[in-house]
């Protein structure tokens, strides 16, 4: 059982580095969306093999919870990417110096 969890731990953080990679890498912010929702992700798969490791129901529930807040955090994101489409050609995040305080 404990190779299974180290498995899942080592995909786990696989998967947060490379999205975290992605935001410091790549300037276009859909890609920078999508690699925000690629470590959301990372951070569900460890949630989830501790739970199933430990034999945890709150494990799944917070899981779940994240699972759904993630999905309403990139849909915002999106939501906000279209409308700033509309006014700027390129989505990069160096131009969006008017989205400043």
């Amino acid at each position: 059982m404990a190779d299974s969890l180290n498995a899942f731990l080592f995909v786990g953080a696989m998967l947060f580095a490379i999205g975290a990679l992605g935001v410091l890498i790549r300037r276009s912010l859909i890609v920078v969306l999508l690699s925000i929702e690629l470590m959301l992700q990372g951070v569900n798969l460890t949630m989830g093999a501790f739970a199933v490791f430990n034999e945890d129901m709150g494990g799944y529930v917070l899981m779940l919870l994240s699972l759904t807040i993630a999905a309403s955090e990139s849909v915002v994101g999106l939501a906000i990417l279209v409308v700033a489409s509309r006014h700027v050609s390129e989505l990069y995040s160096d131009r969006f110096k008017s989205l400043r305080w």
